[in-house]
């Protein structure tokens, strides 16, 4: 242990604030089990104070705080003071004074945004090293003096090994990504960045911030987080967790739309059908065959009161069904409240025989059968699974709402060749359920949040970004992505296009080039790929003090050549990726029969990650990152798309995986782009 007198003063303060947080937690626990006034009011105190429990779990293994700033009235700060940097608020036991500042105050902005010549009130501002929560440096920093050094301990924080999920970024937060981070909530953002610049990393602490700063707004309208696939979530969601959040939902886009639908995948789609399915004039498609089912009375309503019959025109019934629909009204809405018009019709009928009505007679006609009977025929009730079914099953049914939008190939395309007898039998595929979501909206719309983060949104169709959009029409949005690692044939080729798609068009995009975990070596050497895949993206740069190694190994058989490869790789400090093309899995698990690994995708994403060497397969690269990659056969991975280009992007996204050391291997069959 050292005898820095300033180390052994540190150490002390971290211990006081881990005890004030300690007696937080039991004050909490102590009132854990009181009772409000009602049922309600309980459950909600109770809601209150688990969250405010999971808020204050404390991690030995995680510092509680990482920074210092030294305020001084010289600088034009209120006071001479010190605070604590840490990722939530600590409260002494004495006069309530704040032992750690959470990183979110507008305190703490000066530790991100602060530098010579603009110190922002603060003389000093120190950052800590640690090892297994223990503080076993510190780095001062004067902001009054000019200087161009940059911080070691930054340095080392963002280039340490890494070992499974992903954490936060609190300590790193570079001053362009705290702009980001702090962001309103009433603006929506599009983040578009190269490999290791930390754009999820951006989009999950704005999530954070945004929770902290409009904690009341957005716990009855929620946050949203939408990633690629169960195992991205996995390696992202320790992130919120221990930053205190536990509030936000995370979920893929295909679970949402799941969900939402109530359909089950069990078909697949050819590229080119699923290519048409995503296409944004479907949602055109869509609007005309729920609308089109609306039909003309074939004569005028006829009700039985009293002794009487009222007669209501058909002319009348068609009037009450177009105000409807002038109102702007979803087809379910329109369809409850067609009764009540076709009521007040009935009504205005017998007053003028100086018959009494009132608010009970319309109901009793509302609810009478000829009117039940009437709008049956007129607005007759509709499900999402069976208005798609009948577009997919029906030419006539597909020709009358497509025609003029859909030209006759396309319509031929998108009929099924065997169609199901039900709608309940349909073997829906992952590219209809956006088709099923646009109808279920059409029939009730959708409840939207108060903000949605979408990572990885490069690789939506048109009609996936309505669905999420959909869930942010009172809201704002976070887009993050990459246009160069669009892997999917109708993914994004301009954010200008897709932010349209999302329904928000006047999203600003900025463009995040310089990478904090990507080492020059191995980015340089990806970067080949740009011209070829996304030609009008700036070309990224690492900022990284290392530029890691790269190591491309030409063998005869690259898939015989791994087990040596990886068992020289796994022996080193930090994660191991082992990247290879899906179709080459059952070789290369054979390959590895003698080495322990984990595969992705075949376990729980809470068994995810925790292995020193994990088995990726290209698919499910996207989003990861590891200290070490093997990367087997390129051209295999590429060969795996369905076109090239696609290929080139998959491969552009396997090789940027590695945060330190990158192996490939190959026969000598490299993509022209890397050769």
């Amino acid at each position: 242990m050292s005898c820095d007198p300033v180390l052994s003063s540190e150490r002390h303060h971290l211990a006081e604030s881990r005890a004030a947080l300690r007696r937080m937690r039991e004050a909490t626990t102590r009132v854990e089990n009181a009772v409000a006034g009602d049922a309600v009011s309980t459950q909600y105190l109770k809601q209150t104070l688990y969250r405010r429990m999971r808020s204050l779990e404390d991690d030995p293994s995680v510092p509680l705080f990482f920074g210092r700033l030294d305020y001084a009235r010289a600088l034009g700060a209120e006071l001479d003071e010190r605070l604590y940097i840490g990722r939530r608020h600590v409260t002494g036991e004495l006069g309530g004074e704040p032992l750690v500042m959470d990183w979110r105050a507008p305190m703490s902005l000066p530790f991100y945004r602060a530098r010579p010549g603009d110190p922002m009130g603060v003389a000093m501002r120190r950052r800590f090293g640690f090892r297994q929560g223990e503080i076993t440096a510190y780095e001062d920093e004067d902001l009054v003096a000019a200087s161009d050094a940059g911080s070691r301990l930054l340095a080392e924080e963002i280039e340490r090994p890494r070992t499974g999920p992903m954490r936060d970024i609190v300590a790193t937060i570079q001053p362009d990504q705290d702009l980001l981070v702090r962001t309103e909530l009433t603006t929506s953002l599009c983040i578009q960045g190269a490999p290791g610049t930390g754009k999820t990393a951006v989009g999950l602490h704005r999530a954070a911030y945004l929770l902290y700063a409009h904690r009341d707004q957005l716990s009855r309208s929620g946050v949203l987080v939408v990633g690629p696939n169960e195992s991205f979530l996995g390696y992202i969601g320790d992130v919120l967790p221990a930053l205190g959040e536990i509030d936000a939902r995370q979920t893929t886009a295909d679970g949402l739309l799941t969900e939402s639908t109530g359909a089950t995948v069990r078909g697949t789609d050819a590229a080119d059908v699923a290519m048409l399915k995503g296409d944004a004039r479907l949602a055109e498609v869509l609007r005309r065959a729920v609308w089109g089912s609306l039909a003309a009375p074939d004569g005028p309503l006829v009700v039985p009161f009293g002794s009487r019959v009222v007669r209501v025109p058909s002319h009348r019934v068609v009037a009450a069904v177009e105000s409807l629909r002038e109102r702007g009204v979803r087809y379910e809405a329109g369809r409850k409240l067609l009764p009540q018009r076709l009521a007040h019709e009935v009504l205005v009928k017998l007053e003028a025989t100086v018959e009494t009505t009132d608010d009970r007679v319309q109901n009793i006609v509302a609810r009478s059968a000829p009117v039940k009977a009437l709008v049956a025929r007129v607005w007759p009730a509709l499900t999402p699974a069976g208005v798609l079914w009948r577009l997919l099953s029906d030419a006539d049914a597909l020709t009358a709402a497509a025609q003029g939008v859909l030209d006759p190939d396309e319509r031929a395309l998108l009929l099924w060749s065997a169609p199901s007898r039900t709608a309940g039998s349909a073997r829906w595929s992952t590219a209809d359920l956006p088709l099923l979501d646009e109808l279920v909206d059409l029939l009730d719309r959708t409840p939207s949040v108060g903000h949605v983060i979408v990572d990885e949104a490069q690789d939506l169709s048109p009609m996936a970004l309505r669905a999420v959009g959909r869930r942010a029409t009172t809201g704002s949005v976070t887009v993050l992505g990459d246009l160069a690692q669009a892997t999917t044939p109708w993914g994004a080729r301009d954010w200008g296009v897709a932010l349209g798609h999302l329904g928000k068009p006047d999203a600003g995009v900025t463009e995040l080039v310089e990478g904090f975990r990507v080492p020059g070596a191995v980015i340089e050497y990806a970067a080949r790929l740009l011209p070829s895949i996304a030609p009008g993206l700036t070309a990224p740069r690492s900022v990284r003090h290392s530029r890691g190694e790269l190591d491309v190994r030409h063998v005869p058989d690259p898939v015989k050549a791994l087990a040596a490869a990886a068992a020289d790789v796994a022996a080193r400090e930090g994660t191991v990726g082992i990247i290879v093309a899906d179709p080459q899995l059952g070789a290369v698990r054979k390959a590895l029969a003698h080495v322990p690994y984990t595969e992705l995708g075949q376990q729980s994403t809470t068994q995810a990650f925790e292995s020193h060497l994990d088995l990726v397969p290209a698919s499910l690269a996207k989003g990861l990152e590891f200290d070490h990659v093997v990367l087997v056969d390129p051209a295999s991975i590429v060969a795996a798309e369905p076109d090239e280009v696609t290929g080139w992007r998959r491969l552009y996204v396997s090789l940027t995986r590695a945060v330190t050391s990158l192996v490939v291997l190959h026969d000598g069959n490299l993509p022209a782009p890397l050769r």
